[in-house]
């Protein structure tokens, strides 16, 4: 299986995308609007109360996924979830690569050449997406879809354009957690490269043991004497 090279890295900048900021940091006064304005971003606000509802409704999930890069290189796994702040991208027990966040850092693991990589979360967007218990809506803003099922949240911060950008779609479902499933998220890194990581047949309320999270260490197994 070929590693997704591009792929890891769009995942940990993309998913790690700034603190874009939706309204206003506490302690500051709004300006005056006029009051269609003033309605759409209530519209809004009241979207990402929407989204981050049903993101802290999950406790656990389990998906599967497609991910597509630009190249259209396509690679399938499952994708595992505990709030809070634990996620795990597996690829398969035939592949040489696994994605895993232990809620303090994600880790990029490239068993064949014995590498990983580490990228820390704890006061990142991408923590507050893991764990939406932090202020979500520091980190991102709603997108008009022109479908009122469909509701679209970007993450980026313009200040830190090396953690690229993530759009997340969620499609209103009754049986979801809040009654929005997250379907699917295109990620872009810095150097514009694209991602889409598609999910399907989400599972709410499985059992998840903390061990899902944790992983071998290919650097301790090369250091051992042959």
């Amino acid at each position: 299986m070929t590693k997704p090279v591009l792929t890891f890295r769009t995942l940990a900048f993309g998913l790690g995308a700034g603190a874009l900021a939706l309204g206003l940091i506490p302690g500051e006064r709004a300006p005056l609007a006029p009051p269609a304005m003033a309605q759409s971003a209530s519209k809004s606000a009241a979207d990402l109360d929407k989204v981050v509802g049903a993101l802290r409704a999950i406790s656990t999930m389990k998906a599967d996924f497609t991910q597509t890069d630009r190249q259209g290189q396509t690679l399938r796994g499952t994708m595992t979830l505990k709030r809070p702040g634990k996620i795990r991208f597996d690829y398969g027990k035939d592949a040489d690569f696994l994605v895993v966040s232990n809620g303090k850092s994600l880790y990029v693991i490239d068993y064949e050449v014995s590498q990983v990589e580490r990228w820390p979360i704890g006061n990142s967007p991408l923590g507050a997406l893991f764990d939406p218990d932090k202020d979500v809506k520091r980190y991102g803003k709603m997108v008009p879809t022109g479908n009122p099922d469909v509701l679209s949240v970007e993450v980026r911060d313009p200040k830190k354009p090396e953690f690229g950008m993530i759009t997340l779609i969620f499609v209103k479902n009754a049986a979801a957690p809040g009654g929005l499933q997250l379907t699917h998220w295109v990620a872009l890194d810095a150097q514009n490269n694209r991602t889409r990581v598609n999910l399907s047949n989400q599972r709410y309320g499985v059992a998840v043991a903390d061990s899902a999270f944790t992983f071998k260490d290919p650097r301790r197994t090369a250091r051992r004497p042959g």
